[in-house]
């Protein structure tokens, strides 16, 4: 059980699959419910805090500390971070596309958080958004180092967002075996259009469903306009205050990763191809008739 009186809780899911609305939203709620939670973006796409601040962007550590040590100035708590209602907000950022290593800006946000003093700050709760789909270790620090006490992820009833959460499955139970202390509390199926995958996908690995966010207009509106639809007495507040009761309790658990073919067998054979046979080729298939097989694919060079 959660040992530690601020609860540090990772979010992971494919890109896309709506991470930043679900954390957003949860963080204003808890918010509303007399919580101090801390909101930090982990995504280079630096759009965590962008619903929560009305579409609008939030200076990023990464760039901020970039600019500061070029003034030979040190970046201080009011440079990076800010509030509404209640919910305080941060991102880390990320370099621009081929000019660096998303994972090692994550390394450099978290070592630039611990200048800050972020271990003698009193929040309720710390909430770290990740995307999922990217392997490297920097996204996978709050796992390999014991940085949150839990994971929640947040997946749909596609192939693609339940891949991504057996990996993160995957990661928690390798790291696990190696002596860490991180568990998955729970999966939010967003966009839930009623076939059940990844409801079977959570029966499957052992884990529960948290909430069920629908595949509704009216949610999908509201935040394309960058609304906030977790507000107490709201047409979506009962939700949002189900969810925010649910992360609060739900212990760590540890997953049982599903293989690629359980995965699979969680959709329909037509849906996914599972009637399709792996045809092996040859070389004939690829060179031809005449193809000449060689016994080694060593380069010999010419003396000359």
């Amino acid at each position: 059980m959660i040992a530690k009186e601020t609860q540090i809780i990772a979010i992971y899911g494919k890109g896309g699959i709506g991470k930043s609305f679900t954390l957003s939203n949860l963080s204003y709620m808890l918010a509303q419910q007399g919580k101090k939670v801390l909101l930090i973006g982990c995504d280079p796409k630096s759009d965590t805090t962008s619903l929560l601040f009305g579409g609008r962007a939030c200076p990023t550590m990464i760039d901020t500390s970039a600019k500061k040590k070029l003034a030979g100035e040190e970046v201080e708590i009011s440079d990076v971070c800010f509030k509404r209602d209640g919910v305080f907000a941060m991102e880390l950022g990320g370099p621009e596309v081929g000019r660096g290593c998303g994972g090692r800006g994550i390394i450099h946000g978290f070592e630039l958080l611990e200048k800050l003093g972020f271990h003698d700050w009193g929040f309720d709760y710390v909430l770290l958004d990740f995307l999922g789909d990217v392997v490297c270790g920097g996204f996978g620090l709050p796992i390999a180092r014991d940085m949150c006490q839990k994971v929640i992820l947040v997946g749909s009833n596609d192939l693609q967002s339940l891949y991504v959460a057996n990996n993160v499955c995957s990661a928690v139970e390798y790291f696990r075996r190696l002596g860490g202390n991180v568990g998955i509390a729970g999966m939010v199926v967003n966009k839930d259009d009623g076939t059940g995958e990844a409801q079977a996908f959570s029966a499957a690995v052992g884990i529960p469903v948290l909430a069920t966010i629908p595949a509704h207009e009216d949610i999908r509106r509201k935040s394309a306009n960058y609304q906030i639809v977790g507000k107490p007495g709201g047409d979506w507040g009962a939700l949002f205050e189900e969810l925010a009761i649910n992360v609060a309790i739900a212990p760590p658990q540890q997953p049982k990763p599903l293989s690629q073919d359980e995965l699979l067998g969680l959709f329909k054979s037509d849906d996914v191809g599972g009637d399709v046979k792996l045809e092996p080729a040859t070389l004939e298939d690829l060179c031809g008739p005449s193809a000449i097989r060689k016994p080694s694919l060593e380069i010999v060079y010419d003396d000359a």
